[in-house]
C-alpha cells in the first residue's frame, strides 16, 4: 500500500508559509510606522492637544483600512515614546507635555543605511566643533585618554574591542571639551551607530579587524595631532575628513546592497 506525503507539512509548503508570514509582518510594521508618523505630526503641529483622546481602534481600522493588530502596535510605539497614555476603560489620550518630549532616535529608526547616512550628515558639524573645542581646552590628562583609545583600537583584533575603542576615542574628545553636553550627546549617538559599525567587522578574520582599525586610526591620529597641537582649525578639518570618509564607506555599502 503506497503512502502519500502530506503536502501541508512538506518543506516547500512550510517555507512558503514562513515567507508569507515574514512579508505580512513586514507590511504590518510598515503600516504601524505610517500611523505613528501621522499621529506624531498631528501632535507636533498642535492638531492633537495634550489630554485629547486618540481615535478608537475601530475608527482607525475603518478610516485607514488597517487591522487592529497594526493599530495596537502603533499605539504601543507611541506610548513608548511618551506620546500616549492609556486609561483603563476610557481609551488612549495624548500625554501631557507630549509636544515638549526629549529628542530621541530609537534603534528601530536606524534600521537602514539611509538612516545612518542622515545621522552621519547631522553628526559631521557636531564632530568638527567638538574637535575644535577639544584642541582649545585639552589637558595632559585628556590627551592621555585619547592616546589610550588610539592604542587600544590599533591593537584590536575582534569586533567588540574595535567598536569599544572607536567609541572611547570620540568620548575622550568629548570629555576634552570640558562640556558635559558634548559627552552626553556623543554617547547618545554612539549607542545608535554601534550595530552599523559591525558591518565592517563581520566575519572572524582577526587580520580584517586589524586592517579596519588601522585604517580608521589614521584619521583618528590626524585628529589627535591637531588637538595635541592646540590647532582648532586643523582639528576641525581632520574631523570633517574623518566623517566624509565614513559617509563614503556607507554609500559604498549601500551600493553593494548590504543591509544594516
Amino acid at each position: 500500500m503506497s503512502t502519500a506525503s502530506n503536502p501541508i507539512s512538506g518543506p516547500s509548503q512550510c517555507g512558503e508559509r514562513d515567507g508569507n508570514a515574514r512579508i505580512m509582518a513586514t507590511k504590518a510594521a510598515s503600516l504601524a510606522d505610517d500611523l505613528v508618523q501621522r499621529f506624531e505630526q498631528q501632535i507636533e503641529r498642535g492638531e492633537m492637544a495634550p489630554g485629547s483622546r486618540f481615535p478608537t481602534e475601530k475608527t482607525i481600522t475603518e478610516t485607514f483600512g488597517v487591522s487592529r493588530t497594526v493599530v495596537r502596535e502603533a499605539y504601543s510605539r507611541l506610548a513608548a515614546r511618551g506620546l500616549l497614555i492609556s486609561r483603563r476603560g476610557s481609551g488612549a489620550y495624548v500625554a501631557e507635555g507630549a509636544q515638549y518630549r526629549a529628542f530621541q532616535v530609537t534603534r528601530d529608526e536606524v534600521s537602514e543605511i539611509d538612516d545612518v547616512l542622515r545621522l552621519l550628515e547631522m553628526r559631521m558639524g557636531f564632530e568638527m566643533e567638538m574637535a575644535a573645542l577639544a584642541a582649545e581646552r585639552r589637558t595632559d590628562a585628556s590627551l592621555a585618554e585619547i592616546r589610550k583609545a588610539l592604542a587600544t583600537m590599533d591593537s584590536s583584533t575582534d569586533v567588540d574591542e574595535s567598536v569599544a575603542a572607536d567609541a572611547a576615542f570620540h568620548a575622550a574628545i568629548a570629555r576634552a571639551t570640558g562640556n558635559d553636553y558634548f559627552l552626553r550627546f556623543t554617547e547618545f549617538l554612539g549607542v545608535r551607530l554601534v550595530p552599523s559599525r559591525r558591518l565592517y567587522l563581520q566575519g572572524s578574520d582577526p587580520k580584517k579587524h586589524q586592517r579596519y582599525a588601522r585604517t580608521i586610526n589614521r584619521d583618528h591620529e590626524a585628529i589627535y595631532a591637531a588637538i595635541e597641537a592646540g590647532d582648532a582649525n586643523a582639528a576641525r578639518r581632520a574631523a570633517r575628513q574623518h566623517m566624509v570618509k565614513s559617509v563614503k564607506r556607507y554609500e559604498n555599502l549601500k551600493a553593494s546592497g548590504k543591509a544594516v
